[in-house]
């Protein structure tokens, strides 16, 4: 039993795949302690784009530190996962909100909703997290 290491570009495949996969998102609390919350994501190239409100656990850890790990799996055998570390960047631009909210709401809501998603969250304290992608692990087939 093993598993077999993903070509190098094929995490991006993975995380864009519809239907969409939620995303883990791991922050460390105020304390210390890790924080795990899903996101719905997308990608703007290699950087991974997601929103989140300020006022949260995750939102107030990425203005803080900005340090940020994602994880996505496939819990169908033979299984298969990437998780991805970086650094988040934020924005609060209106048009960037909106955006961004329709998109990822396009993504996990269908096109159909898409605009009411993007609506509902282009208003403060909501934002966009950009993360820049320093480390990626990719594996499929950890079950074979």
């Amino acid at each position: 039993m093993g598993y077999t290491k993903a070509p190098d570009d094929w995490w991006q495949t993975f995380v864009t795949a519809l239907p969409a996969r939620t995303a883990k998102l791991a922050v460390t609390r105020l304390d210390g302690s890790p924080h795990v919350a899903p996101v719905w994501v997308d990608l703007d190239g290699d950087d991974i784009v997601f929103m989140t409100s300020a006022d949260t656990i995750k939102g107030k850890s990425i203005l803080r530190d900005g340090r940020v790990a994602l994880c996505w799996d496939d819990e169908r055998p033979p299984f298969a996962f990437v998780t991805v570390t970086g650094r988040a960047t934020t924005s609060t631009d209106p048009d960037e909100l909106l955006r961004w909210g329709t998109r990822i709401g396009g993504r996990y809501m269908g096109a159909e909703q898409a605009q009411a998603y993007g609506r509902r969250n282009a208003v403060p304290p909501e934002m966009v997290v950009r993360v820049h992608v320093e480390r990626v692990v990719a594996k499929v087939d950890v079950a074979d």
